[in-house]
């Protein structure tokens, strides 16, 4: 018996090994040119590991020199290192920083790009060229687990709050800099004091490092539920308090760290309080709003400035503290992209991989050439749709 021409042979081995074969997927690794991101999401072993799961990655050639890392490290674990442009052709950029328009006109169409949210600088021309060429937008600090974690927003926000103690221990040890004390008091000597606002992941890791050095920590949050939780995790030696404006007064005027971090409601410190705060104090804000709890305060930005500007009486907002130890930042960010991009290959296509994860769903800004973030079209005046409209649909 003779086969049809028209129909292939099921049998034929080469046809059932494109059959089990799955899809490979190009992951690009553009530089953030320009941009206040030293942060890399991929480490050389972590573009090993996905090269062994069957992902072809492309990088542009010096796009990890923010954390010290060579081309020659990542292309002797399987990147192939390109133009730009080749890398913003693959099936999935990963960007951490807000792009442009003329960038991402150079997207291919129907790509998959993944960032941050990074509310407060989304444009209306940004999502109208995303939509026009029908990219599938996923802001990974969104990204939700089965337990209702962020494993991305989550792991950034503790390193934000280690960072920030670590940094101003530096700044008030150095005698040219800072005032040349030590955090932690020995025999004899108080320690200093360390003020936080906020209760979550962030103000936690702040707090036990602080008091790891042996610095008196007071910690403020009006969500007495979260409080509760973090004093304890932390135990007797961080005193907690809701924010009552006497006592955060005090605890300003005493304080020589200050660190605002995520709340329900935006804690401003006004120019009165902080009048009222130490000379040289240091303070940081790892909010989202960038340095608006002290808006009287000179912002200086440590993901594209050193902290040793001369400030006249020291009082500066320092933001961004997970950018100064970027390498830390890249590392833990590669090993949570690798586990999303798993489940990406295991399911066989992005589009799956959104049927069946509710908690990606809510990360996703633009799909199907939809605006479906309803916090990004307030901040860009747009109309927003329902994903899990298209997600039955397609």
């Amino acid at each position: 018996m003779t086969s049809h021409p028209d129909y292939a042979d099921i049998t034929d081995p080469r046809l059932m090994e494109t059959i089990r074969r799955p899809r490979i997927f190009s992951i690009g690794l553009p530089r953030c040119d320009g941009e206040n991101e030293k942060r890399f999401p991929l480490t050389p072993e972590g573009v090993n590991m996905l090269v062994e799961r069957g992902f072809v990655v492309k990088m542009e050639s010096d796009a990890a020199a923010s954390i010290h890392y060579s081309d020659n490290a990542y292309t002797r674990q399987g990147a192939r290192i390109v133009d730009r442009q080749e890398t913003l052709l693959c099936d999935i950029v990963i960007h951490l920083a807000p792009m442009k328009v003329t960038e991402i006109k150079k997207l291919r169409r129907g790509a998959m790009l993944l960032t941050l949210l990074h509310i407060h600088h989304q444009k209306p021309e940004v999502i109208k060229e995303l939509l026009t060429h029908g990219i599938l937008t996923i802001a990974v600090d969104l990204i939700t687990d089965d337990n209702g974690n962020h494993p991305f927003a989550d792991i950034l926000e503790e390193i934000d709050g280690r960072a920030s103690i670590a940094l101003a221990s530096s700044l008030l040890a150095d005698s040219s800099r800072g005032k040349g004390i030590l955090l932690g008091g020995i025999a004899g000597l108080n320690p200093c004091e360390v003020m936080i606002i906020g209760s979550g992941i962030g103000a936690i890791a702040a707090a036990r490092s602080a008091t790891g050095l042996g610095a008196i920590v007071r910690m403020f949050d009006n969500d007495v539920y979260s409080l509760r939780t973090a004093i304890r995790e932390l135990g007797p030696s961080v005193i907690g308090s809701a924010l009552h404006p006497n006592v955060m007064n005090k605890a300003l005027a005493a304080a020589d760290i200050v660190i605002i971090t995520p709340t329900t409601r935006l804690v401003v410190i006004g120019q009165d309080s902080v009048s009222e705060m130490k000379k040289g104090v240091i303070s940081f804000d790892l909010t989202c709003r960038e340095g608006l709890s002290f808006p009287s305060l000179p912002t200086v930005d440590l993901s594209s400035a050193l902290p040793d500007d001369n400030h006249g009486d020291g009082r500066v907002c320092y933001i961004h503290a997970g950018s100064a130890v970027p390498r830390t930042a890249s590392m833990a960010l590669s090993n949570t992209f690798i586990t999303m991009l798993d489940d990406v290959l295991t399911l066989e296509g992005v589009t799956n991989a959104l049927k069946l994860s509710p908690g990606l769903q809510t990360a996703t800004i633009t799909f199907m050439g939809k605006l479906v973030n309803a916090q990004v079209a307030r901040e860009v005046s747009m109309r927003h749709v329902d994903i899990s409209l298209f997600i039955q649909l397609s």
